[in-house]
């Protein structure tokens, strides 16, 4: 049972929310970050290398489960695929701004700015493609979840779907834009295969983890949501009993 928009902030900060995490994990994709750890893992060693989209990215798969969760699965999917075309749109706006003729006071010089904004061929194509089969699954395996159990156990769906699709999106973002087109299409810089599985298990730890300690979040998001929309309605319900009385009273 969907929660119904008598209470439309929260399905508006939701969707913001996943669109703004969408776009920062598209800016920031390009940059490979090194996180100390206390303690050497195996296979990873102290430090987690992982792209720099990881954490915002993370947080998309957040905001759709809370959606998936409150407002049914054709909505969420109708969220997933209409940010997906949402990428060209940044894309079509980030190098109309890279290649538009630079003033001589700009304080970024143009080089500057296309190294940092214009994230390469490969990093796009893997993380478009990452995303397109990452999320639906996401939505699918929530939705399955969610009929096999009646509605029930939402930190169950929450955190089985998140953790499969986190999977699929690790595997192919890095494996297609840090391997497989460098490697044999030429396009980007070639990393070798040794980082790109550390890249791998970098990432997808770090996403689990966050799935892991999500969930209460979810269930406090879902939980506001719902008990808001349940208030506006009652307000709304109340009010038209009330102006029904008075149409009443006055024909009389």
């Amino acid at each position: 049972m969907s929660a119904r928009d008598d209470w439309p902030v929260g399905r508006v900060a939701i969707l913001a929310l996943f669109i703004t995490a969408l776009v920062t994990a598209q800016l920031t994709a390009s940059k490979v970050l090194a996180i100390p750890l206390p303690t050497a893992l195996p296979r990873i060693g102290a430090t987690i290398t992982l792209p720099g989209a990881a954490l915002a990215y993370a947080l998309t798969f957040f905001a759709s489960d809370c959606y998936a969760e409150l407002y049914g699965r054709r909505a969420a999917q109708v969220m997933v695929n209409v940010a997906f075309a949402m990428n060209f749109v940044l894309l079509a706006l980030v190098w109309s701004t890279i290649l538009a003729p630079a003033s001589a006071n700009s304080p970024v010089a143009p080089d500057q700015f296309a190294a940092v904004l214009g994230a390469s061929t490969n990093i796009v194509v893997g993380s478009l493609l990452a995303y397109l089969v990452s999320q639906n699954w996401d939505v699918i395996v929530f939705h399955r979840l969610r009929e096999a159990t009646d509605g029930d156990y939402l930190w169950l769906r929450n955190i089985a779907s998140t953790a499969t699709s986190q999977a699929i999106d690790t595997i192919i973002f890095v494996g297609v834009a840090f391997y497989l087109l460098p490697r044999y299409v030429s396009v980007g810089s070639p990393t070798p295969w040794n980082l790109v599985v550390t890249l791998m298990i970098g990432q997808y730890l770090l996403k689990l983890l966050i799935a892991l300690l999500d969930t209460p979040f979810v269930y406090a998001v879902v939980g506001i949501v719902r008990s808001r929309a349940d208030a506006a309605a009652k307000a709304a319900a109340t009010a038209t009993a009330d102006d029904r009385a008075t149409t009443i009273d006055d024909e009389f």
